[in-house]
């Protein structure tokens, strides 16, 4: 069982410089970009929950074209001859007619789909922040290969740390008294 969704647009943007005076004391000028720009990247992402690996690729769109090589990537890094369950949400690259012939002539994969609003369910979400964390959170990108570069990297590190994941939050650890009283009656 896999769980498996899109993080994106993950945007490549130069921030301009810092503000400060040039070396002639005028200051310094940079252009505003207000645009999200063709070179938005897309990372799709599986979580398998039995170890705690990932799988993950980047595409400039999230199509079902993208969507299906995912599936073979994921397909892919499972071997055997057991049935791979997707949880998913319902999106239309996910459930187009050309996804459904393609998951036809691979019957290994099964998609399940989780209910509309209710996307906690899907552990896909949980492993994100912990990617964004690593991998995103600060960072500047040029260009979609660099978008490309962070998330392999990203991956094979978190990978490296993977243990299996439990849906809920974990038990608090145990109190220890600093004193311990006896009472006698």
């Amino acid at each position: 069982m896999v769980c498996a969704d899109e993080l994106g647009p993950v945007v490549p943007r130069r921030f301009p410089p810092r503000p400060g005076w040039s070396v002639d004391r005028r200051r310094i000028k940079a252009w505003l970009d207000y645009s999200r720009g063709p070179e938005k990247t897309w990372v799709y992402g599986c979580l398998r929950i039995a170890d705690g690996t990932a799988v993950t690729m980047t595409a400039p769109s999230r199509s079902s074209l993208y969507y299906q090589q995912f599936l073979a990537k994921v397909e892919a890094a499972n071997p055997g001859t057991g049935d791979i369950f997707v949880i998913t949400d319902n999106l239309s690259s996910h459930n187009s007619y050309a996804t459904r012939a393609w998951l036809a002539d691979h019957p290994r994969i099964t998609q399940v789909f989780i209910p509309v609003g209710a996307c906690w369910l899907n552990l896909q979400e949980a492993w994100w922040r912990i990617f964004r964390r690593h991998a995103i959170a600060g960072q500047c990108f040029a260009n979609p290969d660099e978008i490309d570069y962070v998330t392999r990297i990203a991956t094979i590190q978190l990978n490296a740390k993977a243990k299996p994941w439990i849906w809920g939050r974990p038990p608090p650890p145990p109190r220890h008294l600093r004193r311990r009283f006896i009472y006698i009656l």
